[in-house]
């Protein structure tokens, strides 16, 4: 492999370079044999010219193969450098030539032929340097070393016993999954207390959440608090494209749990190995239902006390396999949530816990700004704040670090480098005009949080509005304002130009599908009532897709379509009155928005005379 950090020389392994120096060695060996059979000093000629040599009297000694070949040595004493034998063939029975070497007082021998050792040699080298070969690139491939033959070894990452210096004080929040995972970190101290009244600790614990709420960081720090050994693997790494390959890797990360008992047996993306059974087209078993069946029997065969604990982690539960989720398996669900305003708080003040922090930054100002985000948001934005401070040549993170941080975690990057026309521009800012607007005249809509018509991600402006609170559920109201909001920019664009651009795409494919489920999961229309309709949009696999059929009639669709454009349209409606009302409004919004291209709620509330919000603080 081609090593970096060594000023571009070319390293091998200990494994790799042991077979190189044996193939320089058979090759130089090879040489020599080759050099050894091709120096015996032969001469081959005619039959006429071999006679002529022993009628003149310059052969000692003739050796004759097989009845029809005959070689003969030259005398020592003529000295003829070149060559030392003649090699012919005898092309007829010729009586007289035993006559002929009688009077020339020869001697002659006779034999079958056989090959010089030499020759033999060459032949087989070729092939045992061609298997040495194979079997070095063989080894290299698995990594090298001892590793020649591991495609069915497991490729799990052990954290010995003690390595772990990760406990529960390093994950903010999650309460009730901590205290879930207390009695496994219980169980792996003090099995005895636990088999000595009949307990059965479960033998697989699954953490179930969205991506970044922390499942890997819950898991490692089980095994700290336990103090036992760790292995880490990814479902992934169990499938490969040789058949069996997947189910051996199972028994041996399965018989390495056992031999480091007690121990944490941790899979990541659990999903990508548990898949349904019967799922693929067709329903033929393939390497991963292989591979699956054989993660089964090993959860549901080893021993309940072995102390063997098996720790997953997924965000797509409901694509498992039934059996991974019946009691002897995994039999509890740890359920990870997002963090609440209170829980991100103690995220970001461990992720600051080494930044210097400027005096002004509060970090539950922060917290309430970033409901929704994730763990790991939270730990890019604070990272992208000290980056922020960093370059700008700050000694210490300030406030507006983090507002930029959250901005660009949030909204994406800024591309200040993207040249718009006067045109487009005032395009652009007119239709984030309309969004922005219609939030301050809609009583069941999220406060506005920025406005702005710089480029980030995908997206030429954007706007962006943030609950006062966290969250859970949201009534038909909150929902049809959302879809007005969604239709501001295109309604602004329709006012002002009498046309709409492609701008709006992202906006109408928003609505449309917040109104589609409006109808057919929420049962929020009057006309078809709580009925669920459509089999959703969990089955993943091909050859669900195409079993899959309406459960509802024709005119049940018809009707469907109905309240999704009576719904769509009352978005549009509404959205074109409040901005043909407040046109002056709109207008004088977009044209400081092209001069200054990012408002913040109490900037446009200032300009356009609305009262300052009040900021509630306290905890949710």
């Amino acid at each position: 492999m081609f090593d970096n950090n060594n000023n571009g020389n070319f390293n091998l392994p200990d494994g790799g370079r042991a077979g190189l120096y044996v193939t320089i060695v058979m090759i130089v060996i090879l040489l020599m044999f080759y050099s050894m059979a091709h120096n015996v000093g032969e001469k081959e000629v005619s039959y006429s010219v071999f006679l002529e040599y022993l009628e003149e009297d310059y052969l000692e000694e003739v050796e004759i193969f097989d009845e029809r070949k005959i070689r003969g040595r030259i005398r020592s004493d003529l000295g003829n450098g070149s060559y030392t034998y003649l090699k012919s063939v005898i092309p007829y029975p010729d009586d007289n030539l035993m006559v002929l070497l009688y009077e020339n007082n020869v001697n002659v021998w006779g034999k079958s032929e056989s090959s010089p050792l030499g020759l033999v040699l060459i032949n087989l080298i070729p092939w045992a340097i061609t298997f040495l070969f194979l079997f070095w690139i063989f080894r290299n491939m698995q990594g090298g070393g001892n590793q020649g033959f591991s495609f069915g070894r497991s490729k799990a990452k052990l954290y010995e016993k003690g390595t772990s210096d990760t406990t529960f004080k390093d994950v903010a929040g999650q309460i009730e999954p901590k205290y879930e995972l207390e009695e496994v970190v219980e169980f792996l101290k003090e099995p005895q207390r636990f088999t000595k009244i009949g307990a059965r600790i479960p033998r697989g614990v699954l953490l179930v959440g969205p991506p970044g709420t922390g499942k890997t960081l819950l898991a490692r720090a089980v095994a700290g608090e336990a103090g036992v050994s760790f292995f880490h693997m990814s479902g992934s790494d169990f499938v490969e494209m040789f058949v069996g390959v997947g189910a051996s890797r199972v028994r041996d990360l399965f018989d390495k749990g056992r031999k480091n008992s007690p121990c944490i047996l941790f899979i990541d993306e659990l999903d990508a190995v548990g898949r349904s059974r019967g799922a693929g087209y067709g329903g033929g078993h393939d390497e991963r239902e292989q591979t699956l069946n054989q993660l089964l029997v090993e959860m549901d065969g080893f021993d309940a006390n072995s102390g063997i604990i098996v720790v997953a982690a997924t965000n797509r539960p409901d694509v498992l396999d039934p059996a991974l989720l019946r009691p002897g398996r995994f039999d509890r669900q740890v359920t990870i949530d997002l963090p609440d305003v209170n829980e991100r708080e103690a995220i970001l003040e461990i992720h600051t816990k080494r930044m210097k922090l400027a005096r002004g930054v509060e970090l539950r100002r922060i917290a309430r700004a970033t409901p929704g985000s994730s763990g790991a948001d939270l730990a890019n934005m604070a990272n992208e704040a000290a980056l922020f401070a960093a370059r700008g040549k700050r000694e210490r993170v300030a406030h507006r670090d983090f507002q930029e941080a959250v901005d660009k975690v949030l909204m994406g990057v800024a591309r200040k480098s993207r040249v718009m026309g006067k045109k487009e521009k005032e395009m652009t800012a007119y239709h984030e005009a309309g969004h922005t607007l219609v939030h301050y005249f809609l009583t069941h809509s999220d406060p506005l949080h920025k406005v702005t018509i710089i480029p980030r991600g995908r997206a030429l402006g954007l706007t962006l509005s943030l609950p006062e609170k966290d969250v859970y559920s949201h009534n038909i109201q909150w929902l049809k304002d959302r879809i007005v909001i969604c239709y501001g920019g295109y309604a602004a664009e329709e006012i002002v130009y009498g046309e709409t651009t492609t701008g709006a795409q992202n906006d109408i494919k928003q609505a449309t599908e917040m109104a589609r489920r409006m109808v057919c999961e929420w049962g929020m229309s009057h006309e078809l009532g709580p009925m669920a309709l459509g089999d959703g949009d969990e089955p993943i696999f091909l050859a669900r897709e195409m079993a899959k059929h309406k459960n509802y009639s024709e005119d049940t669709a018809r009707k469907v379509d109905e309240e999704i454009k009576r719904f769509l349209d009352e978005g549009v409606n509404r959205a074109l009155s409040i901005l043909k009302e407040h046109r002056d409004m709109l207008d004088k919004l977009t044209h400081v928005l092209v001069e200054k291209e990012t408002l913040d709620d109490g900037e446009i509330r200032e300009l356009l005379g609305f009262e300052p919000e009040e900021n509630e603080e306290g905890d949710q």
